[in-house]
């Protein structure tokens, strides 16, 4: 199998003017690439797109496990009972919607 060089600043242009799969097809057959680069250039597109996905969802999980660590100790410390309610609910709610949100971008 020959190794291929890929052009990374065509792929980086591609993700600064956010073209999706079929539009980078497109492009590729006008540059005229044969079949075997151009699934070279995908995957290594959809490799670079998800990357920064993944980093947000980890982002996104680590603040929704502190939110929620930070509500469990407030719960039991219980500081200021008229906020008992709104933290144990509300603080909990908001750590699993970050927690939610970060999984679906780590797994799409």
């Amino acid at each position: 199998m020959v190794s291929q060089t890929i052009n990374t600043s065509l792929i980086q242009q591609w993700l600064s003017e956010k073209l999706d799969v079929e539009k980078v097809e497109q492009n590729l057959a006008s540059l005229g690439y044969d079949e075997i680069t151009k699934l070279t250039y995908l995957k290594e597109f959809k490799k670079i797109r998800n990357a920064g996905r993944q980093r947000w969802g980890f982002v996104y999980l680590v603040a929704g496990a502190f939110l929620g660590f930070i509500s469990c100790v407030l719960t039991l410390i219980n500081p200021v009972p008229e906020l008992y309610n709104w933290i144990l609910f509300g603080l909990t709610s908001i750590s699993i919607l970050l927690i939610c949100r970060g999984l679906y971008n780590v797994f799409e």
